[in-house]
């Protein structure tokens, strides 16, 4: 479709010698000028993530995680990257009912004296072990082909120099310096004068400019060991936490085979867990079984969308975290979650799904509290593809920035259960359950193995059709699932993404459904009709629904396509 049917009235962008969609322009900026340097699409999203870094300070950060999907166009085939980071050493369940749970108020009605359930959002518990700056580096390592430095450089330039707040970064800025820097350790550095910028206003940050100018001369050793180690270990001590300078020298990134499903001649690709991409896996497999209406708007099909949701989230918040410690099922992490991807079992799931009724079922809890986080995507030249993922949780994350350096530490260690009985229960060295995940689309493609000796007749060639994501805590899947089905039926990216979104929202007994303005008024009421409750939401509200990127690639003609969420102030910027 061609037409701009959705609100936002943009165009989607069209070009052939690369394509940088972000939330940010002068971020999509700089990857952009890597890419007209000669660098792929590794080298650009390094620059386009610093870059962010600086410009979108309340959702990411080389204080918080990192994931990425890559796919690379020579070998026809999609990496993933799992950059996120673990609890420290010795943060244990005791030691956080010792010297948390103790005398506290619970919440929800629960007895005095009885055990924490989580910590509190900003705790310094919650810091985890930045992973995103190892991220950056092992992805270029792998496949970057330019120096750090050079990467790196218009982020530097931006943090040294200043650059002007864009309106929605700046709402979001000024309500985080007010809930988050306003109270924890070395906050104000993220501020002007104890408040967030307003849009327009020209910010600049020497402490980052400093962070960064040193993982650009010395790597990521030059942050997990030396000054800025010692500057997060000295600060989060002071504020609480019990971080060491062991637990930062012994982080690793893993690079992971993807988890994939099919559906309509078109693979979906996520990482695998810790992180919940299998739960838009699961709903996919679940909807295959079902003639979806072809009105992505109409009641009929929402309600399916909803309900296959409600269960992939019933599936994956309980058996979904660290392969590691706790595999599933199996002795293999992987082999332990296959059961959850494969068709037969999604047979036996889709009996529970009544086209017409609402069937809340939350047995296995239900999805977690919403993040901020920055989702791009790049697509080089040579049909390279980057799908990347960086966030610090919830806004400024903990709020608390190691002095001097110029960003915030993550609080992701708040989405881990305190209850000793789950599977994504706190331990020491152990990833959360993440939230964050990007992806991509290939068509399948098999190759007659002419020449190879290995006895296989055949191989899969994967051919890229789209780098996409949609950020935004537990809408990430719920995100992935609705734009992945816009494209499939056709629609172009900026279409796919204006169109008005559904969110199954948290903390609600009843499992109310958040439905964005601009969905008709006779699909609102027959979804009511249906058993859902449901609630309109407008404004700045909108941000529960997410923020997306998507590039198309034609596999013909090299063209790319692409579009920016109107919900964001960024971006798609192509070179010619």
């Amino acid at each position: 479709m061609s037409e701009t049917i959705y609100p936002s009235r943009r165009s989607s962008v069209f070009g052939r010698g690369g394509m940088v969609a972000s939330s940010q322009p002068l971020a999509t900026a700089a990857g952009l000028e890597i890419l007209a340097k000669g660098g792929n699409a590794a080298d650009a999203a390094v620059a386009a993530a610093a870059a962010l870094n600086v410009t979108e300070p309340t959702s990411t950060g080389l204080g918080g995680d990192m994931f990425a999907l890559f796919y690379d166009a020579a070998a026809g085939q999609v990496s993933a990257l799992n950059g996120s980071g673990r609890a420290p050493a010795a943060l244990t369940l005791d030691l956080v009912q010792k010297t948390v749970g103790a005398g506290l108020v619970p919440a929800q009605g629960r007895p005095q004296g009885s055990p924490l359930q989580e910590l509190s959002p900003y705790h310094p518990y919650t810091a985890t072990v930045p992973g995103a700056c190892a991220g950056w580096c092992d992805l270029l390592a792998r496949h970057g082909t330019l120096d750090l430095s050079a990467i790196l450089a218009p982020a530097i330039r931006l943090a040294d120099e200043g650059f002007p707040v864009a309106p929605v970064t700046s709402h979001f800025w000024r309500r985080g310096a007010e809930r988050q820097l306003k109270e924890s350790m070395n906050g104000v550095e993220m501020t002007i004068d104890g408040r967030g910028p307003n849009p327009g206003e020209i910010f600049r940050n020497p402490g980052l400019a400093r962070t960064l100018a040193k993982v650009a001369e010395g790597g990521k050793q030059a942050f997990y060991e030396g000054e800025i180690a010692e500057a997060i270990v000295s600060t989060l001590r002071e504020a609480g936490g019990c971080m060491t300078a062991a637990d930062l020298a012994a982080h690793t990134s893993t690079w992971d085979e993807p988890i994939s499903t099919t559906y309509g001649g078109l693979r979906l690709w996520e990482c695998p867990p810790n992180g919940q991409g299998i739960a838009a896996l699961i709903a996919l497999n679940l909807l295959e079984g079902f003639d979806l209406p072809p009105d992505p708007l109409s009641a009929d099909r929402l309600h399916l969308e909803i309900e296959a949701m409600r269960l992939a989230f019933a599936d994956t918040r309980w058996y979904v975290a660290d392969p590691n410690y706790q595999p599933c099922e199996g002795s293999e992490p992987l082999q332990g979650y296959a059961w959850l991807l494969s068709k037969s079992y999604a047979a036996e799931r889709r009996k529970l799904l009544d086209p017409k009724k609402a069937a809340i079922n939350q047995q296995r809890g239900s999805p977690v509290a919403g993040s901020d986080t920055v989702y791009f995507c790049v697509v080089d030249k040579w049909g390279n593809a980057c799908s990347f993922i960086n966030s610090n949780y919830m806004g400024f994350g903990t709020g608390i920035v190691p002095k001097g350096w110029g960003f915030t530490l993550q609080n992701r260690g708040h989405n881990f259960s305190l209850d000793p009985e789950h599977p994504n229960a706190l331990a020491p060295g152990k990833r959360p359950y993440h939230t964050i995940i990007p992806a991509m689309i290939t068509r399948d493609q098999r190759i007659e193995n002419r020449e190879q000796g290995n006895g296989e007749l055949f191989s899969i060639h994967h051919s890229l059709f789209s780098a996409f994501g949609v950020m935004g805590g537990f809408m990430q899947p719920q995100g992935h699932l609705q734009v992945f089905l816009a494209l499939s039926q056709g629609l172009d990216p900026q279409s796919a993404l204006d169109m008005p979104r559904f969110c199954i929202s948290d903390g609600t007994a009843r499992g109310e459904v958040s439905l964005e303005e601009g969905l008709p008024a006779e699909t609102i009421a027959e979804l009511t009709r249906r058993g859902h409750t449901v609630q309109v939401v407008s404004g700045w509200e909108r941000a529960l629904f997410g923020r997306g990127q998507v590039i198309l690639r034609n596999p013909e003609t090299g063209i790319l396509t692409g579009g920016s969420d109107p919900r964001a102030d960024g971006c798609a910027m192509a070179l010619s």
